[in-house]
């Protein structure tokens, strides 16, 4: 296995890191080995397109050409607030 060095982390990082390693029961060096996995895992999870991407997908039929079929023909009116 690799080993990392990380120097200049400010002491508040620190004891962040230390209460939160305390919190979930385990030491700081397994808590910062669990944020390195979870982060790099993440970022692999992630889509590289962002959300116009992924909405994208979810409808790949659209365009400027695209008509939803249920609405053709039909006459919209505007909702009448007055009553």
């Amino acid at each position: 296995m690799a080993q990392l060095v990380v120097r200049n982390v400010e002491n508040s990082v620190k004891e962040r890191l230390q209460r939160r390693a305390r919190r979930n029961g385990r030491s700081m060096e397994e808590e910062v080995r669990d944020i390195l996995r979870a982060a790099v895992h993440k970022e692999e999870s992630t889509p590289a397109g962002g959300l116009g991407t992924e909405l994208a997908a979810l409808f790949p039929k659209s365009g400027p050409d695209f008509v939803v079929e249920e609405f053709r023909g039909d006459d919209l009116e505007p909702p009448n607030f007055d009553e």
